[in-house]
C-alpha cells in the first residue's frame, strides 16, 4: 500500500485552490449541493483512483470507488464518484482528473510493456528508475505497481549501482575487479550492480561477478551472445537490459534470454483521457 501523508494531499490541492474558486464564489453557486462523475473516453488501464479519493474526502466530499487502481475499464466506464457542496466539488474537480489521467497514463504503457515482455518470458520484470519527472515520485511509483511493474531503485542509497561515472573517480578504472570487492566489503547487506557501457565492459565487469550487470544500450544480437557467456563466466549474475526501452522497442529485447527490463519510458507516456462531469443534486 502506498501512503499517502496529509501533508502530500495538501500540497498537490494547494497547487490549484489556496484561495477557492473565483468563478464559483463570484456565481454564488458553492453553497449548493451536488455531484461529480470520473470517467474514462477510451478504453484502458487506469490508476491515481485512490489519491483522487483521497484528495476529495481531503475537501470534506463523500466518494465512492467505481473501480480500481490496475483494472482495466471499457469506454465511459465511471471510475470515481463525489458528492457534496459544489464549492468543494469544483476545487476537487482538476488536480484529481490531472491526477487520474498522469497516472493512468504511465498504468497504461507499463502494462503493455510488462504484457509484451511476458509473450516471450512469463517471469520476466519490467523495471522503472528513479529518472522520474521532478516532484511525480510518489504518483510514478503508484502507477508503475499498478501496472505490474516492479520500481528499480526509489533512491541511490537503495542499491549499489557502480556507473562509469564512479569509476573515473578510482586508482585504476577498468579494474573491475578491484571496484566491486570493494563494494562488497564497505557495504556487505546490499545488492551490488555494475553498468557497462558496451560488450568489451561488460565481459570485464562479469569477471568480479556483480550480482546484477546492467547493459545499457546494448543491441539485442550483443545481449543474446551476452546471455550465453554469462551463464558460463558468472552463472550468479543476472543481466539486464537498460536504455532505449520504450513500448516501440520492448518487442525487440523480449526474446535475448534477458529477465530484467529497465525503462524511465512511461513516465512520458500519454496521459489517459477522463471526463469529469458536475451536477446539481
Amino acid at each position: 500500500m502506498i501512503y499517502y501523508s496529509d501533508a502530500f494531499l495538501d500540497s498537490l490541492l494547494l497547487e490549484d485552490i489556496h484561495y477557492g474558486d473565483l468563478t464559483t464564489r463570484a456565481l454564488g453557486i458553492g453553497a449548493q449541493s451536488g455531484e461529480m462523475h470520473f470517467s474514462r473516453k477510451q478504453a484502458g488501464y487506469v490508476s491515481g483512483l485512490t489519491l483522487g479519493q483521497k484528495l476529495l474526502e481531503k475537501l470534506g466530499l463523500q466518494t465512492q470507488l467505481h473501480a480500481n487502481d490496475g483494472d482495466h475499464t471499457e469506454v465511459g466506464a465511471l471510475l470515481l464518484t463525489a458528492t457534496g457542496r459544489a464549492e468543494a466539488l469544483h476545487q476537487g474537480w482538476k488536480i484529481v482528473q490531472n491526477v487520474i489521467e498522469w497516472s493512468s497514463g504511465v498504468t497504461q504503457m507499463t502494462r503493455c510493456m510488462v504484457d509484451t515482455l511476458r509473450q516471450y518470458q512469463p517471469d520476466a520484470q519490467l523495471a522503472c528508475t528513479r529518472k522520474n519527472i521532478p516532484g511525480t515520485k510518489l504518483l510514478a511509483t503508484a502507477a508503475v505497481l499498478a501496472g505490474k511493474g516492479i520500481i528499480h531503485r526509489q533512491g541511490c542509497a537503495e542499491t549499489i549501482l557502480l556507473f562509469a561515472n564512479h569509476r573515473r573517480f578510482l586508482a585504476e578504472p577498468e579494474n573491475w575487479c578491484a571496484a566491486i570487492a570493494t563494494l562488497r566489503r564497505e557495504a556487505p547487506e546490499k545488492t551490488i550492480i555494475a553498468e557497462a557501457d558496451n560488450p568489451d565492459e561488460a565481459y570485464q565487469a562479469l569477471k568480479g561477478r556483480p550480482d546484477v550487470l546492467q547493459l545499457d544500450k546494448f543491441s539485442p544480437d550483443d545481449i543474446r551472445r551476452l546471455v550465453k557467456d554469462a551463464a558460463v563466466l558468472a552463472p550468479d549474475c543476472t543481466l539486464s537490459a537498460a536504455g532505449g526501452l520504450n513500448a516501440e522497442t520492448i518487442g525487440q529485447y523480449a526474446d535475448t534470454g534477458v529477465k530484467l527490463f529497465v525503462t524511465s519510458a512511461p513516465y512520458y507516456a500519454s496521459p489517459a483521457d477522463i471526463k469529469v462531469r458536475l451536477y446539481p443534486r
